[in-house]
């Protein structure tokens, strides 16, 4: 058996999610790609996947083993690289994820203009508001905002973004400019209901104030109820990059400056491995670049 080629069978049918889509992704036959999976549960001696008549799946023992063969993998191409200066143009499959609205914003024409520069690579975007796991999704970078609690990834900061309270400039003209998050129990909220249920911590003289608002129209997504809050209808509270195109345009203006909490950090992430592959190490430092309006 060819343990190199039997890996990356391996790495190809987790990823494609069927035995028939990674034959075809690696242009062999179907009964080939079923040996050589056969070969290597029998040399390993455990299932990498539960087979069902529909679907297919790692086991634990498949998980592990996957990651392990995409380090090797890594560790083979920066061999590679070592050795031949054309091979460090990045080639290859990156999978990469991001939060919805700050990935459409900024990270999808980022990955873009990655694919039109280095035009080897093919780019798959996960776009989702949840801790997307990395390992169990074979997702190679993501782009997460606030603290992060896996320790088993790498983090490397990008930047970092508010929480602000808007209005529109015609709506804080008729019901006037709040001086204290408080003032926020009186007032008209456009609220987000897929986040928490209260508004804060704002800093109240050092100690952090949640809020319980309330208001006439909720959505289930941000992009919307920034719009409303243009619109006029109320106040709402957004991460600044969700805003910053309406406060250019001045259709929207911040207010309670100095009671936000600290900004919360950006940061790209990926799976901790002692080498990275060329294609991922010339992303990250692609990504950190087109997100340095974030620094500040």
């Amino acid at each position: 058996m060819d343990k190199l080629r039997a890996m990356q069978a391996f790495i190809r049918i987790a990823e494609e999610g069927s035995l028939t889509a990674a034959a075809r992704a690696m242009e062999t036959s179907l009964p080939a790609m079923v040996r050589t999976l056969a070969a290597l549960e029998q040399a390993l001696g455990v299932r990498l996947f539960n087979r069902t008549t529909r679907r297919i799946s790692l086991t634990e023992e498949g998980r592990r083993h996957l990651e392990s063969c995409r380090q090797i993998l890594a560790a083979l191409d920066d061999a590679e690289a070592a050795l031949s200066a054309g091979a460090a143009e990045p080639a290859g499959q990156l999978t990469i994820t991001a939060p919805i609205l700050f990935g459409q914003m900024h990270v999808a024409p980022a990955v873009t203009r990655f694919v039109q520069q280095y035009d080897k690579m093919r780019c798959s975007m996960v776009l989702a508001d949840r801790v997307v796991n990395l390992l169990e999704e074979g997702i190679d970078v993501g782009i997460r905002i606030g603290a992060l609690d896996d320790s088993t990834l790498v983090a490397q900061p990008v930047g970092q973004i508010r929480r602000v309270v808007v209005a529109s400039p015609a709506w804080l003209r008729r019901h006037g400019t709040p001086r204290h998050p408080k003032d926020l129990l009186k007032a008209n909220c456009v609220r987000v209901t897929d986040h928490a249920p209260t508004w804060g911590p704002f800093n109240d003289g050092g100690r952090p104030l949640r809020l319980s608002v309330s208001g006439n129209l909720d959505f289930n997504q941000n992009a919307p109820a920034v719009a409303a809050c243009a619109a006029g209808v109320g106040l709402g509270s957004f991460f600044s990059y969700q805003v910053a195109p309406y406060l250019k345009d001045k259709q929207l203006r911040t207010v309670l400056e100095t009671f936000e909490p600290p900004p919360r950090p950006i940061s790209v992430v990926y799976p901790h491995a002692r080498l990275l592959p060329v294609r991922t190490r010339v992303f990250i430092d692609w990504i950190k670049h087109e997100l340095r309006e974030f620094r500040d």
